[in-house]
């Protein structure tokens, strides 16, 4: 759900999981007022949900990044589902993009980066496979980042993420059941 809209899902499906909808109730209410006004970055989309919800909350723009062509699909839809509840000035609010992530964040986004620093961004890659930490790694090498961002990540809680990296420096951290969030701020700003 999206600001109690329901959105469409894969179905039964091992490429594409949504997050929980208590984990995105969790994870909203955490970061709270951050998202008014905010540019938003929703790498590894799947549905569209974190994105979307963020839209529904007042984030200015969100970009939202995925490369399996059913998710793309199912972004379009929940956009297009979300987006007549939308203001007026927001109804131009979304980009969608197509990319491999596992290629690294920095070239496809270097157009996106002139646009502007991302407020947020949210990470939410197959479990697994060491593609958050990879990401992570690239996002905090890009130029995506403002000194008030939050980047946070989405990844089976009992796996293992950095503490920090070169700018980036986790601030806090939880679980959900099977879900586990890790947020990050940039050095020197360290507040969820």
């Amino acid at each position: 759900m999206a600001r109690g809209r329901k959105l469409f899902t894969p179905g039964q499906s091992n490429k594409i999981r949504p997050t929980t909808d208590r984990a995105r109730e969790a994870l909203f209410s955490i970061i709270g007022k951050r998202v008014a006004s905010a540019r938003v970055l929703d790498l590894y989309a799947g549905t569209g949900a974190l994105g979307l919800e963020a839209l529904s909350r007042g984030a200015s723009q969100v970009v939202f990044v995925d490369n399996h062509h059913k998710s793309l699909e199912i972004i379009k839809k929940n956009y297009a589902l979300c987006v007549q509840s939308l203001p007026a000035d927001q109804k131009n609010s979304g980009l969608i993009l197509k990319h491999d992530l596992r290629k690294g964040v920095n070239l496809k986004f270097a157009n996106i980066a002139k646009q502007g620093t991302f407020d947020l961004i949210f990470l939410d890659p197959p479990y697994e496979q060491g593609l958050a930490k990879k990401c992570l790694e690239d996002i905090d090498k890009s130029k995506l980042l403002n000194s008030t961002s939050l980047v946070i990540a989405e990844e089976l809680s009992f796996e293992h993420l950095p503490d920090s990296f070169t700018r980036l420096v986790l601030s806090d951290q939880r679980r959900y059941g099977d879900t586990g969030f890790w947020f990050y701020t940039v050095k020197d700003t360290c507040k969820t």
